[in-house]
């Protein structure tokens, strides 16, 4: 398959385009190198014939149905025919979050045009693509526009479906422009959470294992993203206390900052401003924070559970908790709109409740967050759905 063909190519670090894209998305980003090649690995290892194709058949019920009517137990007959026009806005901070709906656009059969980012990493993706496939790369038109200008509300007007990653208040404009029947997949900002469960901090070398798997989740991407987690609860009744457990996460981010550093030598003003409320509050006997000790990062334990989690670059707040009903009712009281709940290890069924009633589209193994496997559906929404139409016989 010419998409996994050309995903392999740009697996290679040392492949010219990628070391060009590289080169602009850390300009673009401020993420550094480090930080960049494990999105580009991750990103353009998952894109593959075989994830690709177990998403399709696990949604359509099979890939032939894209070619042919295929019979179905109790329904009628049916096959699905590709939208013919199709627009990607990619976000402005998740690096390629738009090549796995334009790797399922095009395998629909549609036209796509990218609104690509300053890096144009999707144009250089599509330019290995038409090497791979000319006919392939012919369907795909990407470029850095501005959807407000008059070309790209004419590319919206015409299109059958739009996907747009973005603000409320952006994805909010770019539906009112599209026609009453396109289909419309919006993407708003999300956050993501953990849960350690007692039983994972049976042991010292447990919680060592689990925070250090945080750690890597915390501190990818600079804690941008919708699956940077921001709060972690920790239950109580372990024979590592959560207090303790904060106190391994601050450790491991030490040693997590080595392997993927920060973007920036220090706190952006907000995170300052956090900073400075927490050791007030620490030094008035509530709760405690422990900073990064060459880089900027906070871990803040039991923050008030009255106020939001800390919402801010390479920050998360421990809460210490009693079960999931307690976690449950921080999320709810603060309204997280959540991609992701990751656990230490499989979680218990409570737990797994939890994940489905904290709204969540996704449960992850903890450190593991960052990385979403491609037949997922990313935000609960079907990879290859948004991009077909099905016609039934009967």
């Amino acid at each position: 398959m010419a998409l996994a063909d050309a995903a392999r190519r740009w697996q290679d670090a040392d492949f010219p385009p990628r070391v060009r894209a590289t080169r602009a998305l850390i300009a673009r980003t401020g993420y550094t190198e480090p930080v960049v090649d494990f999105a580009l690995d991750a990103l353009f290892g998952e894109i593959d014939a075989g994830a690709l194709g177990a998403a399709i058949a696990g949604e359509l019920g099979s890939l032939e149905a894209l070619e042919r009517f295929v019979a179905r137990s109790g329904r009628p007959d049916v096959r699905y025919a590709g939208v013919a026009s199709v627009v990607i806005i990619a976000s402005d901070t998740t690096i390629g979050v738009a090549l796995p709906a334009l790797a399922f656009a095009l395998c629909a059969g549609a036209h796509v045009t990218v609104k690509d980012r300053d890096d144009l990493l999707v144009a250089a993706f599509a330019e290995t693509l038409a090497e791979e496939w000319p006919e392939l790369g012919a369907r795909i038109v990407a470029s850095a526009w501005d959807a407000g200008d008059a070309a790209g509300r004419a590319a919206l007007r015409a299109a059958d479906t739009v996907v747009a990653f973005g603000r409320d208040d952006t994805l909010a404009a770019i539906r009112a422009e599209l026609r009453p029947d396109a289909r419309f997949v919006g993407f708003g900002h999300r956050t993501s959470v953990a849960y350690v469960a007692r039983e994972f901090l049976a042991t010292e070398r447990d919680a060592r294992a689990a925070a250090h798997a945080a750690a890597r989740d915390v501190l990818l991407y600079d804690g941008d993203g919708c699956l940077s987690p921001h709060a972690l609860f920790v239950e109580r009744g372990g024979a590592v206390t959560p207090r303790a457990f904060a106190l391994e996460l601050a450790r491991a981010c030490d040693e997590v900052a080595v392997e993927f550093p920060a973007g920036y030598a220090e706190l952006d003003p907000a995170a300052a401003a956090y900073r400075r409320a927490a050791l007030f509050r620490a030094s008035q006997g509530t709760g405690e924070l422990f900073c990064g000790v060459t880089a900027p990062h906070l871990i803040a334990y039991h923050p008030p559970a009255d106020e939001p989690p800390p919402l801010l670059r390479r920050t998360a707040g421990v809460y210490p908790v009693d079960g999931p009903d307690e976690a449950l009712g921080f999320l709810r009281r603060h309204a997280l709109p959540l991609e992701a709940l990751a656990f230490a290890g499989e979680p218990r069924a409570d737990l797994a409740a939890l994940a489905v009633a904290s709204g969540a589209a996704r449960i992850a193994p903890l450190g593991r967050l960052q990385q979403p496997p491609l037949a997922g559906e990313h935000g609960g929404i079907g990879r290859i759905l948004p991009f077909v139409r099905a016609i039934y016989r009967g």
